[in-house]
């Protein structure tokens, strides 16, 4: 059987940056062609990064990424790279009208290129658009109505782009219709707890299906919400996993693939699954043996839960201020644990000189809390000053004589205003400590502890914030180091410390209870009375149902956060603010 030694780039884009981009495809290409390969095999719009969003209508951008991509190509050949195909994706337009969809011809494509020897050997675009949870491909997009095949080295690889796979029939079922030898996949596929097994899963399958190996190379980093955790891999029409890349890191995977020799079966142009046309790329090259050294490409060890969803929660913060051109970050630090978890996540991210932490104690901030906002300091090495907000309090509350909840929050907004004057003042993005808990049922203060142009943890349930806490402390002893989080932060009762001897409590359900309601309400989209039926108090489940469906209004001002659960507050769940609808 003739080999095929492929790689597969698993890269950071940055949406919007066609340079960068195209000198990081230049990049991993040197190194594959370094490394032996044959076929090279960027992630899904590398070279626009992804998802562009409305960037998609703008007949600049999409202009700009076409003629970058041709620049590419003559780029490779200029480096000596022209020998190697490259398979990128990139931002097209369609060639034809699409009448079904009232798009006319050039409507914006997702689409993909193979570039050989300073050409644009062929181009094709996704078929399948996702229409779900994060995704508006259909405001976009028009489809691709191609199976694209790539013959090389005697073996014929056919390409697909992301929701191609993950929906039933179309270039799955094409491929093994036209006799593939290979199916290859490149794909912006977003992170979510415990994707990675519902990923290998779905590969196995569809290789299966195919009845050839399937290659998967996913791109890694994050844009605004999105999280990208690589974990591309290669697996056989038996399922067996050939290699696999690691979680959230950039890497180039490569291996050696035996492949069935390619046959002229089906002639170009043949109609195949979902009216797909069979469209053939010769680029030649005579078939190969095995080498004598294979690839060492190795399966990477798979992340346990906790540290997975860390590690994204680390990526997306980072990736948050470095692409949009911050140095570094300013945290309210209370001595609670939403913002201990915080501060950790971003000296992870960024470095502990570039985390910069604010105490704003008041008349009822605890000493404890205090202490241990200074000891988490210590602890991580971030920079610390202590700001009491006291004489700012008690000037507006000489103008105002305010009492109860008015009284409360303007604490919380006195801090607000403080973070966003340091920031202003010394150049900090600020970080936002709100969890998905509080932000579910609206136990948060608009302008105030909402303040932030990112929130880390804004997709992190309480009960999990707890957890995540405790691991970063395991982990820091296993790897010899200090622990970040004091333990009297992880163990004393959550407070907003806004009142004499005030707790979370005495507002809010047990947080082990809420939050497993919350997930049936907002993960689960069960209504009130199926939860109810599930086995909760009727009072409790009403009260919950009721603080979530009120608090719209809050969650749509704050600011962006990494998302890690199946439906994130946001892009995934969109409901109007102004509803009377009130039975879940």
């Amino acid at each position: 059987m003739p080999n095929l030694r492929l790689a597969l780039c698993q890269i950071d884009p940055w949406v919007g940056d066609l340079v960068h981009n195209g000198e990081e495809v230049v990049r991993l290409a040197r190194q594959a062609a370094a490394a032996g390969a044959r076929l090279a095999a960027f992630p899904e719009m590398a070279l626009t990064g992804y998802p562009v969003e409305d960037l998609a209508l703008r007949d600049s951008f999409v202009e700009a990424s076409r003629s970058a991509l041709v620049a590419l190509a003559s780029r490779l050949a200029a480096e000596g790279l022209g020998e190697l195909p490259v398979l990128v994706g990139y931002l097209g337009r369609s060639e034809h009208p699409s009448p079904a969809l009232g798009r006319p011809a050039g409507a914006p494509q997702n689409c993909a290129a193979v570039l050989h020897r300073g050409r644009v050997a062929t181009r094709f675009a996704k078929h399948h658009l996702p229409n779900y949870g994060v995704f508006d491909e259909h405001r976009y997009f028009v489809p691709g109505d191609q199976l694209p095949v790539l013959r090389l080295h005697g073996v014929d690889v056919a390409l697909a782009i992301c929701e191609d796979i993950w929906q039933d029939g179309g270039r799955v079922t094409a491929a093994r219709e036209a006799g593939a030898g290979l199916l290859l996949v490149v794909n912006g596929s977003p992170y979510e707890r415990d994707k990675d097994d519902v990923r290998l899963e779905l590969v196995r399958r569809r290789a299966a299906e195919a009845g050839c190996p399937l290659a998967y190379v996913n791109m890694v980093g994050a844009q605004d919400e999105l999280v990208f955790d690589g974990d591309s891999l290669v697996v056989a029409p038996g399922g067996e996993v050939l290699a696999r890349a690691p979680q959230f890191e950039e890497r180039l995977l490569v291996v050696d693939l035996d492949l069935p020799a390619a046959t002229d079966a089906h002639p170009d142009g043949q109609r195949l699954s979902d009216g797909l046309r069979l469209v053939r790329t010769d680029l030649g090259g005579e078939p190969l043996p095995a080498p004598a050294v294979p690839a060492a490409a190795g399966t990477a060890p798979r992340l346990e839960d906790e540290a997975e969803i860390y590690a994204a929660l680390v990526t997306g913060t980072r990736a948050y201020v470095r692409k949009n051109g911050f140095a570094s970050v300013l945290i309210g630090l209370s001595g609670g644990i939403d913002s201990a978890l915080v501060a950790a996540i971003a000296v992870d991210a960024v470095g502990a000189g570039n985390v910069h932490g604010v105490s704003m104690p008041s008349r009822y901030s605890s000493q404890h809390s205090r202490d241990d906002a200074a000891d988490l300091a210590a602890r991580t090495g971030l920079a610390f000053r202590t700001v009491p907000i006291a004489p700012m309090f008690d000037a507006y509350m000489a103008s105002l004589g305010l009492t109860g909840l008015a009284e409360e929050n303007l604490q919380s907004r006195l801090r607000g205003t403080l973070l966003m004057a340091v920031s202003n003042q010394e150049g900090h993005l600020v970080l936002a400590p709100g969890n998905k808990s509080e932000l579910a049922v609206g136990y948060s203060t608009l302008y105030g502890d909402s303040v932030g142009a990112y929130g880390p943890i804004k997709d992190v349930y309480k009960s999990l914030v707890f957890r995540l806490a405790r691991w970063r402390n395991e982990e820091a002893v296993r790897r010899g180091e200090v622990p970040p989080i004091p333990e009297n932060t992880i163990v004393k009762p959550p407070s907003a410390e806004l009142r004499p001897d005030q707790q979370d409590s005495d507002s809010l359900p047990d947080y082990d209870l809420l939050d497993t309601v919350l997930d049936l309400y907002v993960e689960g989209d069960r209504g009130r009375d199926a939860i109810v039926a599930a086995g909760f108090e009727a009072a409790v489940v009403d009260r919950i149902v009721r603080l979530v469906d009120t608090a719209e209004y809050k969650r749509r001002q704050y600011p962006p956060g990494p998302k890690i659960s199946a439906k994130g507050f946001g892009r995934d769940r969109r409901l109007p603010v102004t509803n009377r609808w009130r039975r879940g």
